[in-house]
């Protein structure tokens, strides 16, 4: 995985945008690609989504599970309380 994304790097950003003056352009250059590989490209295999959205996506389904686990739990009861009661 890491050698395709390098490839990209190399492919959409330090060959098609160059040649730089110095690597100072070419780093703050870098910081502008991972922001858009990351934030704007799409992914087929993420179902034409960004890594951020599928990231989001995820997190929120994880705060769903963990509400539903948690419903029907005593108010203010910590989680440790209400394992230790299950007991």
């Amino acid at each position: 995985m890491a050698e395709s994304v390098i490839g990209l790097y190399k492919t959409e950003l330090v060959r098609w945008e160059g040649p730089w003056r110095g690597l100072d352009d070419l780093e703050l250059a870098t910081l502008g690609w991972v922001d858009w590989f990351n934030h704007t490209r799409l992914y087929q295999d993420l179902g034409y989504r960004t890594p951020t959205e599928v990231e989001a996506a995820h997190y929120a389904a994880q705060h769903a599970q963990q509400d539903a686990e948690h419903v029907g739990a005593e108010p203010g009861a910590t989680a440790a309380a209400q394992t230790g009661a299950l007991l």
